[in-house]
């Protein structure tokens, strides 16, 4: 037996894969859907100012979908206002008779007895052998026009951008709307990559922004608050000069900012490769912050890649030079950002800083995000890899960006009626 799903229902009624003449209600009077209305994908009815006509009277309103007519009491639309001005209730399945709050009875259309089962087939094969392929549209997604994909993807980057604007604006709150603050939690996080980049976020939220800003400027000084408030500072058995100066430090600065060591998940070291250690990583950090007394000005005026790559051109500090860890020497190489760790603070912590911070200025930079975005090469992972073998080649940054979209967001939500690829392939058959 076929299980309905309520996206289905919308992409039939908005892409009008059904007659729009001669339909008849539940309660048997006609109608004639003259505007579907505009798809609402926040809170309220699913369409608005759509227009139909009822035993040949004008409505214009709201319409409701769902998959079955018991659905608007389940969902308590009878008592919520917003759901006053709806002029037709489309459903699969009329179960129930529907009231307004008013107790006058509202028009119900029932699809069942409309949809082809043409539509109903393609849909269902859509989402056969689920779970096996790597998504849904794998045999069909080279039948897709190449023009569309493209538009779709790079739309999918700005949508990836504005979902990472999320964590931005709720640091920007946290903040009282201070932009380097904001620009320093974040930073540390992305310093942090994905094994540390929680333990690294806690640490920017703990620390009193005013004492980081007095300290930045000196290297040695941001190392030891940087160290000691994660808690690496705390080995007994380490006994280098540079250790315990940095010990001695962070007593210090301890004291006099009245620092409260406030429980923070300790970073983690294993299955790191050593450049990527956090020890390597803060130094890199606290570097950037020595070099650039304004960064983030800097990284807002900065136009161009080239531009960003001088701002971050930067190495941890010498003791690093001989070590990966307190008191273990090593090999002596300089640790300096590498192009592809620049790369990737580009693209998760500068690209979505500048498309915010011009958010909240009222400002429009799609065309600077694009030209430094498209300067930055792909990046290579299984799920840009997977699109690859189907056709689908990621050539920069923004391409990769959005098809890890595509892919986190859509096809693994099972979105593929709110996907341009998966409505084109619904869409390129006549179903009426």
């Amino acid at each position: 037996m076929y299980i309905m799903r309520e996206d289905l229902l919308h992409f039939v009624w908005k892409y009008k894969k059904i007659q729009q003449k001669k339909l008849i209600t539940t309660q048997g009077s006609t109608i004639d859907v003259v505007a579907v209305g505009t798809h609402n994908k926040l809170a309220g009815p699913d369409f608005f100012n759509a227009q139909v006509r009822i035993n040949n009277q004008l409505w214009a309103g709201n319409v409701e979908i769902h998959v079955k007519s018991s659905d608007w009491y389940a969902h308590g639309h009878e008592t919520d206002e917003n759901y006053n001005n709806v002029i037709l209730h489309v459903v699969w399945e009329d179960d129930v008779e529907i009231f307004r709050k008013d107790n006058s009875q509202i028009p119900t259309l029932a699809l069942s007895a409309y949809i082809s089962h043409a539509l109903l087939s393609d849909y269902k094969n859509l989402f056969a052998n689920q779970g096996i392929k790597f998504v849904h549209c794998d045999a069909q997604i080279k039948d897709v026009d190449s023009f569309l994909i493209d538009n779709w993807i790079e739309r999918l980057y700005f949508e990836r951008l504005e979902r990472k604007s999320v964590l931005i604006n709720n640091l920007l709150l946290d903040s009282k709307n201070n932009w380097e603050q904001t620009l320093f939690v974040l930073l540390l996080k992305n310093f942090g990559l994905k094994i540390n980049g929680a333990s690294f976020l806690s640490l920017g939220k703990s620390l009193d922004f005013a004492v980081v800003r007095k300290v930045w400027n000196n290297e040695f000084q941001f190392e030891s608050l940087l160290y000691g408030m994660l808690g690496l500072l705390e080995k007994e058995e380490v006994t280098d000069s540079y250790f315990r100066a940095l010990k001695k430090e962070f007593s210090f600065l301890k004291s006099k900012f009245e620092l409260e060591s406030e429980p923070i998940e300790k970073p983690h070291f294993f299955k790191l490769r050593p450049s990527n250690f956090p020890t390597i990583r803060l130094s890199q950090l606290s570097q950037v912050y020595t070099k650039n007394q304004n960064l983030f000005s800097a990284i807002i005026k900065a136009k161009t890649l080239d531009e960003l790559y001088g701002v971050f051109d930067v190495a941890a500090s010498q003791y690093w030079n001989t070590h990966y860890n307190f008191g273990k020497t090593s090999k002596q190489r300089i640790k300096k950002l590498t192009k592809k760790f620049i790369d990737l603070l580009v693209i998760n912590t500068i690209l979505p800083l500048k498309f915010s911070y011009a958010k909240y200025l009222g400002k429009e930079i799609n065309e600077e995000l694009i030209t430094i975005v498209l300067g930055l090469k792909k990046e290579e992972n299984t799920i840009v890899s997977n699109f690859g073998v189907l056709g689908v080649l990621a050539k920069n940054a923004m391409e990769s960006q959005g098809v890890i979209e595509l892919h986190n967001e859509y096809c693994s939500k099972n979105k593929c009626l709110e996907c341009s690829i998966g409505t084109r392939l619904l869409s390129q058959n006549n179903y009426l």
